[in-house]
Order: C-alpha cells, then structure tokens, then sequence
C-alpha cells in the first residue's frame, strides 16, 4: 500500500472500523453467520479488523491473518465471511479516502483504487489458498478413509472372511478391492472368502468381469471364493448380458453362503434340541 494511504488509513482507525463493523453488523441477518451467537459474532470481528490493521501496520505481513484464518477454519467458519468482511473493508476505506478529498480528478481516483487493490487483493487471494488448501487436505483424507472401508475383509470365522461391497464399482475401486481381498486372504489365513454384492445396485458387464477377475486371484493363492447377495433383477441382468458365472460359487444370501463356506471348512450347523441337552446332561450326571 501507498505509504500517504496508509497513513491516512492508519491515522483514522477509529471511523473506519466504526463503518466496517457497522456494514457486517447489516449483512449478518442476510448470511451464513445468523446462527451464531451475537457474543462470537462481535468478538470475531474485533479480532478480524484487527488483524486487517495489523496487516496495514506491518506492510502486508500476513503472519497474523495466517493464525487467524487457521482458527476460523478449524472452527467451521466460512471462507466467505473472510472474503467479503475484506471486501467491505475495500468499500469503506475507498469511501472514507474519497469523502475526505475535496477534488479528486480520474487520475487522483485511479492512483488511490490501485493502492487499495494492491494491499486488498494479496490478502482476499491468501485467505482463498489458505481455505482451498484445507479443504484438499480433509478431502484428500476422507478419500483415504472411503478407501479403507470401500473393501474391507472382515474375518468371521476361523479360515472364513466376508468382503461387504455396497456402492457402486468402478475401475478405480475394484483394483483396490482385488488388492485389499489377496492381502486380506493371506493375512487372516483365509480359506474361504465371501464376497457379498447385496448392497451393489447395479452388476454389469464390467463390474461381472472385476469380480470374476478377484475370484480368480483368490483361487490362485489356494483360496476359494463365493459370490453372494444375487438379488433375482441381479440374475436375470447377468443372464441377459451372458456373463457365465459357472466356475464361481453363487448364492441368494450371505446366510446360505456361511452354510456353504463351513461345509468346505469341514464344518456345519447343527441345530441342538431341547430334550437333547437334557438327556446330555442326565448321561453325563449318571456317569459321575
């Protein structure tokens, strides 16, 4: 900023955050801050103006302004409050400067709109990267953490585990689930691995192929692999598109899939009657 600008920006404080405040104080019904309390909405201001002054006073330093958009940031607040608290304070400033000139011709009025763009503008362009550059970050981590629970292997039982799929599949993410089902199958010692689509809408050519392709791998580490949660508009879909599905296990439910992965385990259900425990418990009483 023009250094006669900021002198006179400066020097008058006082009026210019009296109108400043004023102007946000007038938009507060009409936005995002109407929510919160009348007590942060005023101290937050303060903080705001001030840190904007003390960017004045340190000649576009932007230490202050870096902490406080930080906060605002963790806190919820929204980057357009920074933005046109400072665009209100580019309007007051202007009015105050031209209010307070007795003549001012095109060339006079040119000169003290680029010196106020000049100190206005580097501040809006840090606030948006500051906000632009968190909101990469969190997105960056809630992909990871998508991507974690997209394909997760669940172990059920000793030598069975269920990969629950829900949502839609793409390329993208059936590379992740090939990659989460063969590390997963040697980790938990997996003999078996139910895969259950109940919870994907759509079973096309391409999602068939990926699934076929991940069956496949697990076959090939000595795994075996069944397809369950086949809805009848799933099965009448893969019949229509001729996907033969005849070297992979199918079932209609992840109950009837359990059944058959402990019959390959060596295993079964078996239901114990009433009057059976009773009678085990008198054999084994008689016995002592």
């Amino acid at each position: 900023m023009d250094k006669l600008l900021r002198e006179i920006v400066l020097e008058n404080s006082d009026h210019i955050v009296k109108k400043w405040l004023t102007e946000i104080d007038r938009k507060k019904a009409d936005n995002y801050t109407v929510s919160i309390s009348e007590e942060l909405f005023e101290s937050t201001n303060r903080e705001f103006v001030n840190v904007i002054f003390s960017s004045v006073e340190k000649e576009g330093m932007l230490e202050d302004l870096h902490k406080f958009s930080e906060r605002l940031i963790h806190l919820g607040w929204p980057l357009s409050y920074l933005t046109e608290g400072m665009q209100a304070f580019r309007r007051v400033t202007m009015n105050f400067i031209l209010e307070r000139s007795e003549e001012v011709d095109s060339q006079q009025f040119t000169e003290i709109l680029e010196g106020v763009d000049q100190w206005i503008d580097p501040i809006v362009n840090f606030l948006v990267n500051e906000y632009s550059g968190n909101w990469e970050n969190t997105v960056s981590i809630q992909r990871m953490a998508l991507q974690e629970l997209s394909a997760p292997l669940i172990p059920v039982m000793e030598g069975i585990t269920i990969m629950p799929l829900v949502g839609t599949i793409d390329t993208e993410r059936a590379k992740l689930i090939m990659e989460n089902l063969l590390d997963g199958v040697i980790k938990h010692n997996a003999e078996v691995v139910l895969m259950d689509i109940t919870g994907v809408p759509v079973v096309d050519t391409m999602v068939a192929h990926h699934i076929i392709q991940a069956a496949e791998a697990v076959r090939l580490i000595g795994a075996s692999c069944i397809l369950v949660g086949i809805r009848p508009e799933i099965a009448q879909t893969i019949v229509n598109l001729g996907i033969d599905l005849s070297n992979f296990p199918t079932k209609s439910s992840l109950q009837k899939g359990f059944r058959s992965a402990l019959e390959i385990t060596g295993r079964r259900v078996v239901n114990v009657g009433e009057e059976d425990d009773v009678e085990n418990i008198l054999d084994s009483l008689g016995k002592e």
